[in-house]
């Protein structure tokens, strides 16, 4: 035998990291004992616990300390306690805690690698050289956030109690993702870790003893979904921060409607690996590995859709199964293992039946021919081809090492394909054309695209998705202000709207009986169901009738704002112009405004001429702002710039005020105008004519059909209606408390995001119901990752 044919012979060898200190931490602790609540370790008040097993042969790890609702009021009472102390502290005091908290870490990264690996699955290298590094790197990253806060975020504080879910995948990093931000803006914490992987967080708990964490400022209760279900509902608790499920977050979504707390939720995802034909197709098989089988696609970002051109299909999936015969399944604690267990014999069984649900749909399934372990929750990598962009492996969140395969003609094909899915959290693009991969990067529907590469992360850069992915960010900039809170120049709470008798007592006058209609797609048009409501002036004469909108007319509405894509596709510049036209018109027309503001609401001459004058200056204020409100550029500790672009929100539904009934539709309208996103409106149920009134202005200042769509009617029967309907990205309602929280309650059909005033009214000629915190709900911010270099 010579060299060469040695060489070809070598195999693995077995590399174990050694697991003596991880056994020697789980033998001397008392993890009945393990609930961590202002600074003590304590056991749950109802004495109850739950098992943790090791995934690689099922051996039971420990018997944790299962939370129930006493000790998360415990939890949080200790957190309130803390609260005003840590807050008040100077962002230098903070941040040498996360820094403390950062570096002791470093002591003790091994011990936490191992612990993760026994706890999860997850192969020891994963752990080791990415999940506890970046867990490391975001507290390091968060302490200088934390020094320069009040430079950076002017007028902002942190929220107050913030309440964390964390699921079983990333145990470590999910946590530093979450405790990191929350403690840089001055926030107390109650964490509740999955119940499958508590070991890291219980480690943590030990490092925040020995860094000088504060009594109360972070507390960790392990638990199941009654922990869980007692954090969302706690009154004491002002944000809920959750990362699993879509469908938990629906019910998180659901259950905190009305309640004020804020609310970020990092959820499922079914991300494209999208290859196209001038790709270097064995760097793409390598990403390729990386974007489903790390972590045995245990991952919300996996790349679990491959979509490949049609001319290179044949020669890439031949590559993609060589790769996958010399994937080594087996130990996660042997250093040489690409694919450990799934978490629990449960998250096996979900795979199992995923697999067979598609292979009945058509999809042909494929494994390399290769042993499991005898003991634990192993299950090969599948390859399934043949799907179709029905079949539930292309449309399901496996959450488990399964790969589904489609092709595609050309990049239209490609970027339909990839947007056929109700979820949007990550994508990865494949091509050696750098402006085609960037052409291709923000029509995809994704939080987070990466261009030649795959499950990139970085504390700097922001994570968080579109759709049923969930909606805010972690990390970057965005993540800080998830975590901190401006103070809106609230006013008195909103009454519900009374339903007037008709007929209102008939004004005097000789003019033509009109009827105003509703303003869709550029056309003004009758309302649907023919009815209409009448409006009365100040004095409760009739000043005039306006259609009565109802689901239909909504529904036409919505449509016509999708249908309208030359808004979302204009340039910044180009939008600013026609705001700054809009403004010009208006203008031309204040008298009139005026006049009509008096004769509806009984304002003076005096303040319905503010009114409008400030409208007038709102439109320039967002004019100006629509090509200066933009994205970042990061640089991650990596060969790669990071493009954090601003996009439209899409369709944003805005049921607007009764106060300030001119100047509150317009400072709801023009940000989101500003920022590319089409709009249907709800004005004033009350003073609505001043909203019929702007059709014509509309209609001759170049603003595109479908860009602004107006319909009147009911507020809160509307507000319903655009709720409900899942072509609606956004809603923004300015109501009575009930129209509020239904709203919110409403929203879960695709978890779209919505901003309401919680049944407060606002002082809308305040400089703060303007600018960038307006701006900002017009927005989601895309993270594009791109690498240079050899």
């Amino acid at each position: 035998m010579n060299i060469l044919e040695r060489y070809h012979a070598m195999d693995y060898g077995p590399a174990p990291e050694a697991r003596n200190e991880a056994d020697a931490w789980l033998a001397a602790r008392e993890f009945s004992k393990a609930l961590f609540i202002g600074g003590d370790w304590k056991a749950a008040s109802g004495g109850k616990t739950f098992d943790t097993s090791e995934p690689s042969s099922g051996k039971l790890l420990a018997k944790v300390s299962d939370a129930g609702s006493a000790d998360i009021d415990a939890a949080v009472l200790a957190a309130a306690k803390a609260l005003p102390k840590w807050s008040a502290s100077s962002g230098y005091q903070r941040a040498k805690v996360l820094y403390a908290i950062g570096r002791a870490m470093q002591r003790h990264q091994r011990l936490f690698a191992v612990l993760e690996t026994i706890d999860n699955g997850k192969p020891i290298r994963e752990s080791r050289d990415i999940d506890v590094p970046l867990a490391i790197r975001h507290f390091i990253h968060h302490a200088g956030w934390a020094q320069a806060l009040d430079k950076d975020f002017p007028g902002h504080k942190g929220v107050g109690v913030v309440g964390q879910i964390i699921p079983w995948n990333f145990p470590l990093l999910m946590l530093a993702w979450k405790i990191a931000p929350a403690l840089a803006a001055g926030c107390t914490v109650v964490l509740k870790p999955a119940e499958f992987t508590p070991l890291t967080a219980i480690l943590f708990a030990e490092i925040c003893e020995r860094a000088g964490v504060p009594k109360g400022v972070v507390n960790i209760v392990q638990g199941g979904p009654e922990a869980g279900a007692a954090i969302v509902n706690h009154p004491g608790i002002q944000k809920i921060a959750f990362t699993g499920s879509s469908e938990v977050g629906k019910i998180i979504r659901k259950a905190t409607a009305g309640s004020g707390k804020k609310i970020s939720l990092e959820l499922g995802g079914k991300s494209a690996f999208v290859v196209f034909e001038d790709a270097d197709l064995d760097s793409a098989v390598e990403g390729l590995v990386d974007g489903i089988w790390f972590n045995q696609g245990q991952v919300c970002c996996a790349g679990s859709r491959l979509l490949v051109q049609e001319g290179i299909a044949d020669a890439f999936i031949a590559k993609v199964k060589t790769r996958m015969s010399r994937l080594r399944v087996g130990s996660p604690l042997d250093k040489n293992t690409d694919i450990g267990p799934l978490v629990d014999s449960t998250q096996l069984d979900r795979v199992r039946g995923l697999l067979a649900d598609g292979a009945k749909q058509g999809a042909v399934c494929w494994q390399p021919d290769a042993a499991l372990p005898s003991s634990g929750y192993y299950h090969l990598p599948t390859l399934a081809t043949g799907v179709s962009p029905a079949n539930i492996l292309a449309q399901e969140e496996v959450f488990g090492p399964v790969l589904a395969t489609m092709t595609f003609r050309n990049t239209e094909e490609a970027i339909e394909l990839a947007n056929n899915t109700r979820y949007g959290l990550a994508a990865s693009v494949w091509s050696e054309n750098v402006n085609l991969a960037l052409h291709v990067a923000p029509q995809l529907k994704a939080g987070v695209v990466w261009v030649n590469g795959t499950n990139m992360f970085d504390a700097a850069c922001g994570f968080g998705g579109y759709r049923e992915s969930g909606f805010g960010r972690e990390g970057g900039r965005e993540g800080m202000f998830e975590y901190l809170s401006a103070k809106l120049p609230l006013g008195p709470a909103v009454k519900p709207a009374p339903v007037s008798a008709q007929p209102v007592e008939q004004a005097g006058g000789d003019a033509i009986d009109r009827t105003a209609k509703l303003f869709i797609g550029g056309k003004q048009v009758r309302p649907d169901g023919n009815y209409s409501m009448a409006v009365a002036t100040a004095k409760g004469k009739l000043a005039g009738e306006v259609g009565l909108g109802n689901r239909k007319d909504i529904r036409d509405a919505v449509a016509a704002a999708r249908a309208c894509k030359s808004w979302p596709e204009a340039t910044a510049y180009n939008r600013s112009q026609v705001l700054y036209y809009l403004a010009e018109n208006l203008s031309g027309r204040a008298d009139e405004f005026a006049a009509r503001l008096t004769q509806l609401t009984g304002a003076t001459a005096k303040a319905a001429r503010e009114e409008v004058e400030l409208s007038i200056e709102r439109l320039f204020l967002y004019a100006g702002l629509a090509d200066k409100f933009e994205g970042r550029v990061h640089q991650p500790p990596a060969r790669a710039v990071t493009l954090a672009l601003h996009e439209p929100v899409g369709v944003v539904g805005i049921v607007a005020p009764d106060s300030a009934p001119l100047l509150g539709l317009i400072s709801l309208v023009a940000p989101a105008l500003a920022m590319g996103d089409t709009v249907v409106a709800v004005p004033s149920e009350r003073h609505p004519l001043l909203a019929t009134d702007l059709y014509q202005v509309i209609e001759y200042s170049d603003v595109p059909a479908g860009a602004i769509n107006i319909v009147t009617g009911r507020s809160a029967e509307l507000a319903g209606v655009l709720a409900k309907h899942d072509d609606v990205d956004g809603l923004w309602v300015f109501a009575d408390a009930e129209a509020c929280a239904k709203a919110e309650a409403d929203s879960i059909g695709n978890l779209k995001r919505v901003w309401t005033g919680n049944g407060r009214s606002l002082d809308w000629a305040s400089d703060e119901a303007a600018g960038d915190a307006f701006l900002r709900r017009a927005v989601e911010v895309k993270n594009v990752w791109v690498p240079y270099g050899d």
